[in-house]
């Protein structure tokens, strides 16, 4: 049998916006505590990864729970998608716990506000306060790679949704229990496509306009919650990643003029981040973290930066 996955239904107190979930005040815990978004696959799956090599038990949501399912994940309004895509919460509750961590995975959607209250209410009631937060999923559907004129107002507010609005439902449901304690951590998946135009329109290379002015939302949440919570002990960071390979990229996105083998490994990210939850204070709070580059600065993972 493969790994129990958590099913708990949304709790009354969860369904709405800014409700945060009960802290318990009796939990003990020998190892911190770390909340992973979109760990289904990619990006999110090495962090996971690594934060579970480096001493944190981690709990992992996403939608995608057994290997094989099916849903849209076509990048255009143009055509449909629906071909299964490697990865899920079995598998990478499969890999936290060969590196010796504990693992809780509690299916989720970014779009679904009752949907993240449970799922944080489950993992609190079984393991205690959540002391890091990573917010790496998005929304994976069509109007990413469409024009502006192309995209239905409906799927620009989906990536909204899933993209600004489901973090902001998560930190608002681990800030208590963080505040509490006078510590925690939260980093933000940020992109430069929410920083600088796109080179070409998208399918040429670029990127639609959802992508891009979510990510640019998302972007200026970490330096508020730095300048407000701060001085109680709460670090936030915006992580770029740069172009990293991942399955989905591989599978679906060489049409719109983009080469996977040209990303770096997504590992890279998630050393960055098991690195910078144990040392946060190595960046001003509030930063913006280069992670491809500290990567290879820092040596924080062998083989990278790629041999010329």
């Amino acid at each position: 049998m493969g790994p129990a996955i958590a099913t708990t239904p949304p709790m009354h107190a969860a369904k709405q916006r800014g409700k945060h979930a009960a802290v318990p005040t009796s939990k003990k815990k020998t190892r911190p505590v770390a909340f992973v978004t979109g760990a289904s696959r990619g990006i999110g799956k090495a962090i996971a990864r690594q934060l579970a090599k480096n001493g944190f038990d981690v709990a992992i949501t996403a939608r995608t729970v057994q290997e094989g399912e099916q849903r849209e994940h076509s990048s255009t309004v143009a055509k449909s998608n629906t071909t299964p895509l490697p990865g899920s919460l079995t598998s990478t509750t499969a890999e936290i716990e060969a590196a010796g961590a504990k693992a809780l995975a509690v299916a989720a959607d970014l779009r679904e506000p009752a949907s993240l209250g449970a799922a944080v209410t489950t993992v609190i009631e079984r393991w205690g306060p959540i002391d890091l937060l990573v917010n790496n999923g998005r929304y994976i559907g069509p109007g990413h790679m469409d024009h502006i004129i192309d995209t239905p107002l409906d799927i620009l507010d989906a990536h909204l949704q899933a993209n600004v609005m489901g973090p902001l439902v998560l930190t608002k449901l681990v800030l208590p229990g963080m505040l509490q304690r006078g510590s925690g951590i939260i980093m933000n998946l940020t992109s430069t496509s929410g920083q600088v135009d796109p080179p070409a329109a998208a399918g040429k290379g670029g990127w639609g306009l959802g992508y891009g002015m979510s990510k640019a939302a998302v972007h200026r949440i970490a330096g508020m919650l730095a300048v407000e919570l701060g001085d109680r002990g709460i670090y936030a960071f915006n992580i770029d990643p740069g172009f990293v390979w991942t399955e989905r990229l591989e599978q679906d996105m060489k049409e719109f003029g983009f080469d996977a083998s040209e990303g770096a490994p997504p590992d890279v990210i998630g050393a960055v981040i098991a690195w910078l939850a144990k040392n946060p204070k190595e960046f001003p709070n509030g930063a913006v973290v280069r992670a491809q580059e500290e990567c290879a600065e820092r040596g924080l993972l062998e083989g990278w930066p790629r041999a010329s």
